[in-house]
């Protein structure tokens, strides 16, 4: 069975305040909870980093997940990163860092992965 490669860029700020070393999403991906019920192929998380950390330096990073991923399918914007702009004072603005990272990888970006609280 074919696999779906996957990148997830965590925040920075409050990633182990709302999950510890990103159990959930390693526990949502083989599932296939949330976002990820999207894929029918068993996923693989390739590469894991942080946004860059506040004001918002994600663009930085993106070379990152190529070199840690190798082959990448698709990057999620994690549900931390999702909180942080919900409840917290994120400054990303995740329609526009969708777009971007898009035209700059030329993959799919997801944003949010699980549904865990």
């Amino acid at each position: 069975m074919a696999k779906k490669h996957i990148a997830i860029f965590y925040c920075k700020r409050i990633q182990d305040h709302t999950c510890i070393a990103c159990a959930k999403c390693f526990k949502a991906a083989p599932l296939k909870n949330g976002k990820f019920s999207q894929y029918d192929e068993e996923i693989e998380i390739v590469a894991m980093t942080d946004c860059g950390d506040c004001p918002g330096l994600l663009m930085p990073r993106v070379p990152m997940i190529r070199t840690l991923g190798g082959h990448v399918d698709a990057v999620h914007l994690g549900t931390c990163v999702t909180q942080a702009k919900e409840h917290g004072e994120c400054p990303l603005d995740l329609e526009e860092m969708k777009v971007k990272l898009e035209k700059k990888l030329g993959i799919p970006v997801i944003i949010g992965t699980h549904d865990y609280v």
